[in-house]
């Protein structure tokens, strides 16, 4: 047998046509850990005291560091998804996202992320593929809500 990048996939694409509303996808859960926070940091220059300072949360009255809210967001990425996967190369890019912050996380958390395609808007030779985001903690506590659409080939 011959190997090509090509056939090495993850999971079977699939085009447009084939989504449906009300599809469920869930990214693997993921703990924030000091890693985690720190590896943000570093990446998005944010330096406030509440992200990396205890004390100073404490004083606040926190249990822990509190993760920024792209922090939390990035976990709603569809590439760590089967969703990203199953579009393969019909996915052409990512449109638009909206997002309310419910709840803190804290270092020490783990986020469940969760997809629902919530519409699928046909064009001429392209498609809008929209989906209601939610991620939980550990507790069942929905931490973010939000939607984000993406342009598909049909």
């Amino acid at each position: 047998m011959t190997f090509s990048p090509v056939d090495h996939q993850t999971h079977a694409t699939r085009k447009f046509h084939e989504f449906r509303v009300g599809e469920v996808f869930r990214a693997p859960s993921r703990t924030m850990t000091e890693g985690v926070f720190a590896a943000f940091q570093a990446a998005s220059g944010d330096n406030h005291p509440i992200h990396y300072d205890r004390a100073y949360l404490q004083r606040l009255g926190h249990r822990d560091l509190m993760a920024h809210g792209y922090q939390t967001l990035i976990q709603a990425a569809i590439g760590a998804s089967p969703l990203a996967h199953e579009m393969g190369e019909a996915l052409i890019g990512f449109l638009e996202q909206s997002s309310k912050f419910l709840a803190p996380v804290y270092c020490g958390d783990t986020l469940y992320p969760s997809f629902v395609v919530s519409e699928l808007k046909k064009n001429t030779t392209t498609g809008v593929l929209t989906v209601d985001i939610s991620i939980h903690n550990q507790d069942g506590v929905k931490v973010v809500e939000g939607h984000q659409s993406y342009l598909m080939h049909l």
